[in-house]
């Protein structure tokens, strides 16, 4: 009698691929270690509401983008996978555009430049070559989600801390006072940070959480030398 070895499925949510998802998050982050996506990052940072929305539109660009693309890699010409992930990107993003302009399109007015420049992320098109090309629909899927979380992380921080001292609100919502009527903080004397919601400050402040982060793993400071 031969003997057959079955090889055992690995678990959607095993070890190695709940790594995918949070690998990213922290040290191999796609800004702060990778240094990708950096244009927006220091562009639409200065409201938290544009850097959810942002965040979300990445997201959901890279985790459907690995999908498609992981199910059509074994029938993609080697010449033109490129303008295939491009067109793929350019799909979603449209996708993505439309949805913002029906439900909110005072954001999108504001973000619609950086919408379509989504189609050219490095993050996203590194992630389709990289990664998309190579493995299964659900890793490729897992991969994608925590790219984009990673990079929507990095937004969310940056934003928050722009708009709460540059303008001393979240989300539009006043958190430290009224600077007319002096209540709150600004009533002890607290004045906005202006420069907060200079592009500059963006820079500054991601400077700032890169830092954090390779202070605290040193592995990254090795691997830059």
């Amino acid at each position: 009698m031969a003997d057959t070895k079955t090889k055992e499925k690995e678990p959607l949510f095993s070890k190695k691929n709940l790594g995918l998802v949070k690998d990213p998050l922290a040290d191999n982050n796609p800004i702060t270690v990778q240094v990708l996506g950096i244009c927006s990052a220091l562009a639409i940072t200065a409201e938290l509401k544009a850097s959810v929305i942002m965040a979300l539109s990445v997201i959901f660009v890279t985790a459907m983008g690995n999908v498609v693309i992981s199910l059509m890699r074994n029938i993609i010409p080697n010449s033109i996978r490129i303008i295939t992930q491009l067109v793929v990107a350019a799909t979603l993003v449209i996708l993505v555009d439309l949805t913002l302009k029906a439900f909110v399109p005072d954001l999108a007015k504001k973000l619609s430049v950086f919408i379509g420049l989504i189609i050219t992320n490095c993050i996203i098109m590194g992630r389709f070559e990289a990664f998309a090309l190579g493995n299964t629909p659900w890793k490729s899927f897992l991969d994608g989600i925590g790219n984009g979380l990673g990079y929507g992380v990095i937004l969310v921080i940056v934003g928050f801390f722009r708009e709460l001292l540059g303008s001393g609100k979240l989300f539009g919502i006043e958190i430290l006072g009224n600077p007319v009527d002096k209540t709150g903080l600004y009533a002890l004397g607290y004045e906005n940070n202006g420069f907060m919601l200079l592009a500059p400050m963006a820079l500054i402040t991601l400077g700032l959480i890169i830092g954090f982060q390779r202070s605290r793993n040193k592995s990254l400071i090795e691997e830059t030398h």
